[in-house]
């Protein structure tokens, strides 16, 4: 299996969902859990720097990962969001799909629009980490509440999504 690289940043045991022009990982900082990345295979940075197949492929997995992160996590609907660009937000020069699965009731945000502020933090601190090389600990914030997960936690979660897709 060739290795997967979100930016810099080997992703392959993140890794639940994979066609042969995109995948999905589990997040390494979830807002909500549940939160996943889709990402086209080739690292471009924008929407627009996508071939057509590509960019098919990218939507295709967006809808069937969204479609199945809802049902696993019993999600009433799902927060889709791509921040294109530095000047929206994006901060990892590199094409991806936030996927967040939300509830009617009981959701993490009482007011649905908090979680945008949130994903533009949560970009901001995945640069942050990105930064770091696989030899160092992954830099935290000071004032980050939510810690990174191991490993191990990401595997454990990449592997039970995994299989409503087999």
């Amino acid at each position: 299996m060739t290795s997967l690289f979100f930016s810099s940043f080997e992703v392959t045991r993140q890794c639940f969902y994979r066609t042969s022009l995109s995948y999905a990982i589990v997040n390494l900082k979830p807002i909500v859990p549940g939160h996943v990345l889709v990402i086209p295979t080739r690292k471009v940075p924008r929407l627009s720097d996508l071939q057509e197949a590509e960019l098919a492929s990218l939507m295709g997995s967006v809808q069937r990962v969204g479609n199945v992160v809802e049902r696993a996590y019993g999600a009433d609907a799902l927060t889709v969001a791509c921040q294109d660009g530095k000047a929206a937000g994006q901060s990892v020069p590199h094409v991806h799909f936030h996927i967040l699965p939300r509830k009617a009731i009981g959701d993490h945000f009482s007011n649905n629009d908090e979680i945008y502020p949130a994903l533009e933090q949560s970009e901001d601190s995945l640069n942050a980490d990105l930064r770091q090389t696989t030899n160092k600990p992954l830099k935290v914030d000071a004032d980050e509440k939510r810690q990174p997960r191991t490993e191990e936690e990401m595997e454990e979660e990449a592997a039970w999504l995994k299989m409503f897709f087999q």
